[in-house]
């Protein structure tokens, strides 16, 4: 039996999508906002020199830097007014909702609803705020120690230029949060999440010319070209292929009295459990914690390589061992992590309890948690597997072949991971739209 999203798709014609008034005006809201968020991309921090700072992001594409430039859409290389993007935002709202499940004061703040949901949205911003004015203060005091062949990075050091970029990033990281959430509310998709996807997609252009002028000038083969490419088409397709596997779990609602000569029927239908429940955020933050030391150093012009910090530094690098395997650990863990503060089994549980609904042939309750907890720790077991393969498998790739970073399996995964959702959310506003037509429909006929 097909889904309704699957024969929307066999129907679909843009004769439907002409009529869809509302779809269309999210679809140009979320364009223009987009636009807006690529034009501060190219705004400079005042009092910095761009070929200095140009060429220090060529010489450290491969740290930190590299990470956050990918998901800036080029900003950090820049150095512009969205340099630190909403990544400040990002790791704000994972550390509020870790502190959610550790404070009684903020659990009771989630049971309120909609009043509490907003405390804790606020505590969030506040945590954003402090976030970003740390990372701008360190970025300002980074930039001050880069020394190039055109110079010195900043033309005018001191405690104003500190302040001024602090101040200037901070209100970048603030603006870009608000176009996130006005794209959540008013255009499509989830706003933090389109802004990373547009930050990816607007270099992915670049990144394919060159790729494509290596293979023309003899750099790589035109047969290693052909098989990366089948590579990467593999990947996608395996990539949609994982986010798109759950496990439907039955749900069985209590029995309801649907007129008065007929007798009380049980309705059914089932809770859907992703495989990969975490998203994106364990890869993201296991190479931001993994490549911190890189970036340290790279600020630094004075660390002895020999130094612990500088081994350290050497061995975490991409393609090498070490990093593989911590890695490896750290998106185990955090996918286990973020899984357990997002999704609550005794929550779910007792809520099915109190609704009066039940799994066939699990006893509500205890057992019920307990059901659902196993069949969680499966799926995320699965889940953090995938998200290794996915991430790691192109870092042997790319250590074999010089080629752009944004060829990355966690750009990959950001990209596919948003489609999806950007398309599943336009399926819905176009079927919304069309039941809204044939209720209109059906109402004039009646005369209504």
């Amino acid at each position: 039996m097909t889904s309704p999203l699957e024969n929307l798709a066999k129907n679909f014609s843009f004769s439907s999508l002409k009529k869809a008034e509302d779809l269309k005006k999210r679809i140009f809201f979320t364009l223009f906002i987009l636009i807006i968020y690529r034009f501060g991309t190219y705004i400079p921090l005042p009092n910095i020199n761009p070929e200095v700072i140009a060429e220090f992001a060529r010489r450290h594409a491969t740290g930190l830097l590299g990470v956050l430039d990918m998901f800036s859409g080029g900003a950090m290389s820049r150095m512009t007014v969205f340099t630190l993007n909403i990544m400040p935002y990002i790791t704000a709202s994972i550390i509020v909702q870790l502190l959610v499940t550790m404070s009684p004061h903020l659990t009771a703040l989630k049971k309120e609803g909609e009043t509490g949901r907003r405390k804790i949205n606020q505590y969030t911003r506040y945590a954003t705020v402090a976030l970003a004015l740390s990372q701008g203060y360190g970025i300002a005091a980074g930039l001050e120690r880069i020394v190039g062949a055109a110079g010195c990075a900043v033309m005018d050091p001191g405690m104003f230029f500190r302040f001024a970029t602090m101040i200037t990033l901070t209100g970048g990281t603030l603006f870009i949060m608000w176009l996130g959430e006005q794209i959540s509310s008013r255009g499509l998709g989830n706003g933090s999440s389109v802004i990373i996807y547009a930050g990816i997609v607007a270099n992915l252009p670049a990144a394919l010319f060159n790729t494509f002028a290596m293979g023309k000038q003899g750099a790589i083969s035109i047969t290693a070209l052909s098989l990366l490419l089948l590579f990467v088409v593999a990947i996608l397709s395996f990539i949609v292929f994982m986010e798109k596997a759950c496990r439907k779990v039955p749900i069985q609602y209590p029995k309801r009295q649907m007129a008065v000569n007929m007798p009380a029927q049980q309705q059914g239908t089932h809770m859907p459990l992703k495989l990969n429940n975490a998203g994106v955020i364990p890869p993201i933050f296991a190479s931001s914690i993994l490549l911190l030391p890189m970036t340290i150093v790279s600020f630094s012009n004075n660390v002895d390589p020999n130094s612990i910090l500088g081994t350290v530094s050497r061995l975490f690098s991409h393609g090498q061992l070490l990093y593989v395997i911590f890695f490896a650990a750290a998106v185990i863990f955090l996918s286990f992590f973020y899984t357990a503060i997002m999704f609550d089994p005794s929550e779910t549980s007792d809520n099915l309890k109190k609704s009066g609904s039940y799994i066939p042939g699990i006893r509500p309750g205890a057992a019920t948690s307990d059901y659902l907890d196993t069949i969680l720790t499966r799926l995320t077991t699965i889940g953090s597997i995938y998200l290794c393969l996915i991430c790691l498998l192109p870092e042997f790739v790319l250590s074999q072949i010089s080629l752009p970073f944004y060829f990355g399996g966690t750009s990959l995964l950001i990209v596919v991971s948003v489609s999806i959702d950007i398309v599943s959310q336009f399926q819905s506003h176009l079927i919304a739209q069309q039941y809204d037509g044939l209720f209109k429909r059906s109402r004039a006929k009646r005369g209504i």
